[in-house]
């Protein structure tokens, strides 16, 4: 078959990427849903369900008309509805919420590196249902109590410019520290929050790991979600700032796992792209050195974590390899 406008080599890549994330979402939300007692929870998750679905099928389409092999990704075999419930107290809907945080910027991202107009229908209709269902989550976890709001300010009533780079200061101890900017504060309050919806995830996950290698990657997640609530609320705390963030959901006890192994661990993974993101944002828009200086030191440490968790995804055979340009140096030198 000939094709009169065939995809692009980063529409090939980004098509492919968001295939294994939404059947990954998919997998995850036929388990919350089936786990669900909430009817109101249940519509918001199978309305999702349903709108990811006819995307997926859209992407399939374009797949067999490349003649482009349509990505393993995540499938029934990777989830057990029959497990017991491993959260509770709206994590679901909460989790849900993170997710559409990391789809807001990866559809950005990938419609940048669009040319196609049905590959752009697609972003675009992706980036419509994920903040339909992001303002859906939000009021919902509102209403029912589960989700903090970020702390009151005075409101600003007159206009100001830095006039000294001391504003920029803050690594000297014996200096006192500027104020916190409204900006800071809400980097500061949404680090508390992910890394708390964070912490519930790596608990559950940990709990529930059939593979060794797995439940401690787990585990030292777990402590890393700690270590950063810990400095973004210090900093909170030593400006003054009165704030509350709740846990996130609840653990049960259940020690039956309701995903694999595999899928946990590319949870994971996409999630640790979304904190280095999110703490480069950070790094860039907290004028405060000090600050600053933290989440570089942070967004290491997750580098240097979600590196590990790519080691023992290839380790165990479940990093399903990219979509690559031919190898023309082997090509050449196999024809020799």
């Amino acid at each position: 078959m000939i094709l009169t406008n065939p995809i692009s080599a980063p529409e090939v890549g980004t098509l492919w990427q968001t295939y294994i994330e939404k059947t990954l979402i998919m997998r995850m939300l036929e388990y919350f849903i089936e786990k669900s007692d909430d009817q109101q929870a249940r519509n918001i998750l199978g309305g999702l369900w349903q709108e990811l679905n006819f995307y997926v099928l859209q992407m399939e389409e374009i797949f067999k008309k490349q003649g482009m092999a349509t990505p393993i990704g995540y499938r029934k075999e990777d989830v057990n509805l029959k497990a017991p419930k491993l959260f509770d107290n709206g994590f679901d809907i909460m989790f849900i919420r993170i997710l559409k945080e990391v789809s807001m910027g990866m559809y950005t991202i990938n419609m940048n590196m669009s040319y196609n107009d049905k590959v752009m229908q697609i972003y675009e209709g992706l980036s419509v249902i994920t903040q339909k269902i992001y303002k859906l989550a939000t009021l919902f976890l509102l209403e029912k109590g589960i989700l903090s709001l970020p702390p009151k300010v005075t409101m600003p009533i007159t206009n100001e410019f830095i006039e000294s780079k001391n504003y920029l200061s803050g690594l000297n101890p014996f200096n006192e520290k500027r104020p916190l900017s409204d900006i800071e504060i809400g980097i500061l309050h949404h680090g508390i929050e992910t890394n708390n919806i964070g912490l519930q995830l790596m608990t559950g996950f940990s709990q529930c790991a059939q593979n060794k290698d797995v439940k401690q990657y787990f585990v030292k997640g777990m402590k890393l979600c700690r270590k950063q609530i810990k400095i973004f609320s210090e900093i909170l705390i030593e400006s003054h700032v009165q704030f509350s963030a709740t846990s996130g959901g609840t653990v049960t006890t259940s020690t039956i796992t309701p995903f694999a192994d595999k899928l946990m661990m590319h949870c994971v993974y996409l999630l640790n792209g979304f904190s280095i993101v999110g703490n480069s944002f950070g790094t860039f828009f907290s004028l405060r050195n000090d600050i600053s200086m933290k989440a570089t030191l942070i967004a290491k440490d997750i580098y240097l974590y979600g590196r590990e968790g790519i080691d023992i995804k290839i380790k165990h055979g479940w990093f399903e390899e990219p979509p690559q340009m031919e190898d023309r140096s082997g090509l050449i030198k196999g024809n020799e």
